[in-house]
């Protein structure tokens, strides 16, 4: 029988070491472990040490784009859906609070969320969180996708939703890809139009949320609304 390859004991005491102490591992470890489960039959530690030397830091690996990653040699179809699968759960993990309907009594609870399921994205799109008349969620929407700066809404989409589901109430929500939440004078005039639109069927409308990856801007705050 041939021998076992080199990193499959190297790799059985690392687990040993992460369920005796789970802080004694150092970060490329860990993202060597991580990775194993999508790669089992490869040596994971030289793709770990390049991810991170690539993006500084397990943060960085686990926000980097699509595009981005495929970009480390190793880094193929396979693992690009398992970070997808683990980029999904995460975002799950941030809105259940809210899907749990509890109110949303500040900016920061939607900017969460919203920051954790589109604050990273390559393109531009448009969400809405609709809420009922005790500010509780009904759903989190998009209403419209668009390229790396833009994303084409019309008021009556946002109507059209808020009447289908019942609300409310409405937080309007967008990303900037570029890093950037200072909001544009389209985006003003865009939260302009739907505020009055919505004043005609009686939704009120709570706040414009702009995302990046780690930052946001809110209207409310800023008292524009």
């Amino acid at each position: 029988m041939s021998e076992k390859p080199h990193y499959v004991g190297h790799r059985q005491r690392l687990r040993e070491r992460f369920v005796q102490d789970r802080t004694s591992l150092a970060d490329y470890e860990i993202l060597e472990l991580l990775l194993g489960y999508a790669l089992p039959r490869k040596d994971t530690k030289p793709l770990a040490k390049d991810l991170l030397q690539k993006f500084g830091s397990l943060k960085g690996i686990f926000t980097a784009r699509p595009e981005e990653l495929r970009e480390v040699n190793g880094f193929g179809p396979g693992l690009e859906t398992f970070w997808g699968l683990w980029r999904e759960f995460w975002a799950r993990l941030q809105e259940a609070p809210l899907r749990n309907r509890e109110q949303l009594c500040t900016p920061s609870a939607v900017a969460e969320m919203a920051c954790s399921r589109l604050g990273s994205d390559a393109v531009e799109s448009f969400w809405v969180a609709l809420v009922d008349n005790k500010n509780r969620l009904i759903t989190f929407a998009k209403v419209a996708q668009g390229t790396v700066d833009q994303a084409a809404v019309y008021s009556r989409e946002v109507l059209a939703l808020a009447l289908q589901w019942k609300a409310a109430g409405v937080i309007l929500v967008h990303n900037h890809p570029g890093g950037d939440p200072a909001p544009s004078i389209q985006d003003k005039d865009l939260t302009k139009r739907i505020q009055k639109a919505a004043q005609e069927v009686g939704l009120r409308v709570l706040d414009h949320l702009v995302v990046a990856e780690d930052s946001y801007y809110s209207f409310q705050d800023r008292g524009i609304l």
